[in-house]
């Protein structure tokens, strides 16, 4: 008499013999048996509230992504102590490809020199999966200050020490950091005014309570074209397309320093190499769209066409640079 088979034992008889198919097919037995990748809603952490840079371009991101690999691309704003919360809880989410983080040089380079205990390490810790845009800072002044150079506020500066005053969207903000870099390079004593996020720095700049601030150029653009506030310098390495006659810190001679904010997509490092493969492959479709970058551009960004290796040398070398030289200046988070 034919034995009678039980339904689970034909199962599992069909799952070994489909096995060798599936690894045809470039499937891990795992991910045949749960179906190919991305089988559900991945997860964006923003580690800043809506509305700034770093959620403009999540968003930007996550919706031509979504539509790219046909599941839906989920942002969380997730905020609290800078960009600290949000980066820590991406750092510590599961490997597996469906949490990414909004990674720029604030949370990723600056992060390692402000906090002298922190939980992660971003090089350690999380794989760039690709960066799509980087903003440069525009050094601007009050309308009514007397000085329309970044060469000549470092001479005032070097006769007047702690004269002038300098705003900041918050302590350990890019703001914050970069504008300390610069006068800690120029050897000059400008007095730093945090806080609580750029709208408040440009009412008391417009005011003429505080006399210098540096923002990203995209935000600058409009008190500056609106002949509230003057440009002095720009923070990239070159000159910005919106303002064209605004020379580069370099440019002006008083120190040498470049700081563009870029800002892309990471993953934890454990997140499995075909995974992470899969997500570069489809974003790099994303960032390549001529409709996208034309979108980065008007808001005063540069797209970046950057591939794995470049992506990951321009990281650890913001990185390293900027967690030698917060921890050199002495700069705190608080």
């Amino acid at each position: 008499m034919n034995e009678i088979q039980h339904p689970t034992h034909l199962k599992r008889r069909d799952i070994v013999r489909a096995l060798p198919a599936a690894a045809l097919l470039g499937l891990t037995p795992m991910a045949w048996a749960q179906g190919a990748y991305p089988n559900r809603p991945l997860r964006v952490i923003v580690p800043q509230p809506p509305g700034g840079g770093f959620d403009f371009v999540a968003r930007q991101l996550a919706e031509r992504l979504s539509r790219q690999i046909g599941q839906g691309v989920v942002v969380e704003n997730k905020t609290g102590s800078g960009t600290l919360v949000g980066t820590e809880a991406a750092a510590q989410a599961a490997p597996d490809g469906y949490t990414l983080l909004m990674g720029s040089v604030s949370n990723i380079a600056l992060n390692m020199g402000l906090y002298e205990k922190l939980s992660y390490d971003s090089l350690r810790d999380f794989e760039p999966v690709g960066l799509a845009v980087s903003y440069s800072y525009t050094l601007t002044a009050r309308q009514d200050l007397p000085l329309n150079t970044l060469k000549d506020v470092v001479a005032y500066a070097k006769a007047n020490p702690g004269k002038l005053t300098y705003a900041s969207a918050g302590n350990g903000s890019g703001q914050h950091v970069l504008a300390a870099a610069l006068w800690h390079l120029a050897g000059v004593n400008v007095v730093h005014v945090p806080y609580r996020g750029a709208q408040a720095a440009y009412m008391d700049m417009l005011g003429g309570r505080v006399d210098l601030f540096f923002d990203l150029s995209s935000t600058a653009r409009a008190q500056i074209e609106g002949g509230k506030i003057k440009p002095l310098a720009l923070s990239g390495a070159e000159r910005n397309p919106m303002h064209p006659d605004v020379p580069t810190i370099t440019e002006s001679g008083v120190a040498q320093l470049d700081l563009e904010s870029w800002f892309g997509y990471f993953v934890p490092s454990k997140t499995p190499a075909d995974v992470q493969e899969r997500l570069r492959s489809e974003l790099a479709k994303v960032i390549a769209q001529p409709e996208l970058q034309e979108t980065f551009r008007k808001a005063g960004g540069k797209p970046l066409t950057l591939n794995t290796e470049q992506t990951r040398a321009l990281v650890k070398r913001d990185v390293d640079r900027w967690t030698k030289l917060v921890r050199e200046i002495g700069i705190k988070a608080s």
